[in-house]
């Protein structure tokens, strides 16, 4: 094993290693590549078809990377071409849409800015300018417009402003409180100006669609609202005057005021009257959602003929009487009732036989307990010029009847037949505080 001389250096190690085949020898299986799912493959192409077709109703879009660039993000946007409103004719036979309903009319509807000057003065001796808006609508080519009586009562002067810009001065021509009317005027000079066309309110039907165009606050002008008839002929009273309104859905805020209701055909119904909705007896709540009324076209029509034509109503019922309260005059002996303080020489109650000291407790069928009530009964728009009612009196405690045949508001004497001035009216749905205070205590019956 070693070596002659033991070196081990020299020697030489052979090692041999024989397997032991008695042990199994493990097969190895080859490896399948892995082959596509076909379901997700269907999956991600119906996805993929849906976006494309989603796409294809949008028309154009941007494409936009992530920050790492690794996905890309489609925005869809709409190359849908903007719808023409074509301005229509107002035929009364054709429902219209609302952007055609507002194009057909918004030159016609107009803001209405008024100055009034008090008749006082302030704490430093000079006079208070107040300004307040409102709006109204044309009627007529050669300028005259139509708006609410409280939106113009007071002013010294106004004017008128266009949807295009143009602003004209404008003249009262006439008005009536108790029907909340007036009739204003401009010269559009070679022009001819653009009038709504009248409809008639009795057609409408609760449930009808109706819109407002008009100046809501008196700065977002010429702003159009939708809504619907909500009631007709509702009964309310605004300052101890009747009416019977359009009840509508339509927002309307202080400056809607003598604005244009149109309905559906895109025709005059109505004349929006805002303050009703802040100060009637429905609203005594500081703010009101939904609610708005309008005074029907047909009531008055003929009253804006007649200003129009003589500068008043002529055919308002005229009793020629001042009246206050009786339980403020203690030489009646009447708690309650209207107390004749003067009847005008040659006036219808004079004809009638009533006198200066007389309670009037009866009008018709209306019982009479105070002044406002009278004023209420001759503005209730039962009674015209001409008509005949039965007066009710008291006469040194009797009671006593007679016969009054009502006369126009043409034979009031000129100081009570003019527009009563409202030095103060800061706003268009305000009146002045001191002549209420004067009318809750002496009664508002003047020259009726």
């Amino acid at each position: 094993m070693y070596g002659e001389n033991n070196d081990r250096s020299s020697f030489e190690y052979h090692y041999s290693y024989q397997p032991n085949y008695s042990e199994p020898i493990p097969t190895l299986e080859p490896v399948q590549p892995k082959q596509p799912r076909r379901g997700r493959w269907r999956k991600l192409t119906a996805v993929l078809l849906a976006a494309a077709l989603l796409a294809g109703s949008f028309g154009a879009g941007w494409y936009c990377k992530d920050r790492d660039g690794a996905r890309e993000t489609r925005l869809l946007v709409s190359d849908r071409e903007t719808a023409k409103v074509e301005t229509v004719n107002i035929t009364g036979g054709k429902r219209l849409t609302y952007p055609e309903i507002y194009s057909a009319n918004v030159d016609s509807s107009v803001s209405i800015n008024v100055i009034s000057i008090s008749s006082g003065y302030n704490y430093f001796g000079r006079q208070v300018e107040t300004a307040s808006s409102g709006s109204g609508f044309i009627i007529s080519e050669d300028g005259y417009i139509v708006t609410n009586y409280h939106v113009v009562r007071g002013g010294s002067s106004m004017e008128v402003t266009l949807n295009n810009g143009a602003t004209y001065p404008a003249q009262l021509v006439g008005g009536d409180a108790d029907y909340d009317i007036a009739v204003i005027k401009v010269d559009p000079g070679e022009e001819k100006l653009q009038p709504v066309v009248l409809g008639s309110s009795a057609n409408l039907q609760v449930g009808d669609e109706v819109v407002a165009i008009g100046n809501p606050l008196g700065e977002l002008t010429f702003s159009m609202s939708e809504g619907i008839v909500s009631c007709l002929n509702r009964e309310i009273s605004v300052d101890n005057t009747p009416f019977n309104m359009i009840q509508i859905t339509a927002p309307v805020n202080s400056g809607n005021s003598g604005g244009p209701l149109f309905n559906i055909y895109g025709e005059v119904v109505g004349i929006v009257s805002a303050k009703y909705g802040s100060d009637n007896s429905y609203s005594n709540t500081a703010s009101v959602e939904g609610l708005g009324f309008a005074i029907p076209i047909d009531d008055v029509l003929s009253m804006i003929e007649d200003i129009i034509e003589n500068g008043q109503i002529t055919t308002k019922a005229y009793m020629g009487v001042v009246v206050g309260n009786a339980a403020y005059y203690s030489q009646s002996g009447m708690t309650s009732g209207g107390y004749l303080t003067e009847v005008v020489e040659n006036g219808p109650a004079a004809k009638a036989g009533l006198q200066a000291g007389d309670v009037v407790t009866m009008v018709g069928t209306t019982p009479i307990a105070s002044a406002d009530d009278l004023t209420a009964a001759l503005g209730s728009k039962s009674y015209k010029a001409g008509d005949t009612a039965t007066i009710t009196y008291v006469r040194g405690g009797q009671v006593y009847t007679t016969e009054l045949t009502f006369g126009s508001t043409t034979e009031m004497p000129q100081q009570e037949s003019a527009p009563q001035q409202d030095p103060g009216a800061g706003s268009p749905d305000a009146y002045n505080g001191m002549q209420e205070f004067f009318e809750e205590f002496f009664g508002s019956g003047y020259g009726q």
